[in-house]
């Protein structure tokens, strides 16, 4: 069953990047919905970058609009904990500050969406093949795509769950809030998708992507992933479950196979990460890198 929301406060958690766009594009659907009430508010996670700090400033000059700068970095987590606490209506939607919104009908989808405390629209894959054929993120994003339709992301409701764009009621955010503990990036929402499993809360996933564009070059995404994979196995009691790569880890029980299977990983890594920051990065080495790395981090 539906029911219309008409009071919504849509809240941007940045660092680094200029989203004076995503803003006025969100701020312009807000106008044309029939809300009785609204807010945008960006909270930069004190951003070294000044440039970016001085650009946002233009949000502040937009109706209904804020932007807010943190003192001190506290992770994103903490970010939109704060962003949440800030909040004055009923319904909160979160998106991510690096992403695009291309579908008109984006925002009226939300406010006519199920009746669930928490609903995931989901992420959409842009850019040109031409274009973006070398592009580790890019490649691999796509590739997974398939996998994150709304029908494939309820069939595992909570595992599936991503913080880049979702609609939830104040009250469940306050109630259920992100885990601070996740100052570095990755994984906080999947643990959120922990949480609200534990508390009974059920999640609702639609098709309502925002759109990726913004892709980071080969040698800062595997740089990236290998930061992720730290703050996994940091975590990996409690994201037992909800990690295929923990699960398969967990799986190898002979000590004799892991540390063979980590030799090969440490012996062959040089040539697999030339490969995956070059120019032709393979899926496959990526997956075995990924294996291997947090494999060899349990050792």
């Amino acid at each position: 069953m539906e029911q219309r929301k008409t009071q919504l406060s849509i809240l941007i958690p940045v660092y680094n990047t200029v989203c004076v766009d995503i803003v006025r594009r969100l701020q312009l659907m807000a106008e044309q919905a029939e809300l009785s009430d609204y807010e945008i508010i960006v909270a930069d996670d004190a951003s070294p970058l000044k440039d970016s700090r001085e650009q946002n400033e233009q949000i502040n000059t937009l109706p209904h609009c804020s932007y807010i700068i943190k003192e001190v970095n506290s992770g994103s987590a903490a970010t939109r904990n704060f962003l949440a606490r800030k909040s004055r209506y009923p319904w909160l939607l979160f998106i991510d500050s690096d992403v695009e919104v291309v579908d008109d009908r984006f925002l009226s989808r939300y406010l006519t969406s199920l009746s669930a405390p928490v609903v995931n629209g989901g992420l959409a894959v842009g850019g040109d093949d031409d274009t973006l054929r070398h592009n580790l993120r890019y490649r691999y994003e796509k590739a997974e795509a398939p996998q994150h339709t709304a029908s494939r992301r309820q069939q595992r409701p909570y595992q599936s769950f991503r913080s880049t764009n979702f609609l939830v009621s104040r009250q469940t955010m306050l109630d259920c809030p992100f885990d601070e503990r996740f100052r570095n990036s990755g994984y906080e929402d999947v643990f959120l998708g922990k949480k609200l499993r534990q508390q009974h809360i059920a999640i609702a996933h639609i098709d309502n992507p925002v759109v990726m564009t913004d892709y980071e070059d080969n040698a800062t995404y595997v740089a990236k992933m290998e930061r992720n994979l730290q703050t996994l196995h940091h975590f990996r009691q409690d994201l037992k479950g909800y990690s295929k790569l923990i699960t398969l880890s967990d799986g190898i029980h002979l000590k004799t196979v892991r540390r063979c299977l980590t030799a090969v990983y440490r012996f062959f890594r040089p040539m697999m990460r030339r490969n995956l920051c070059s120019s032709h990065p393979s899926l496959f080495v990526f997956k075995l890198y990924k294996t291997g790395y947090y494999l060899s981090i349990k050792n």
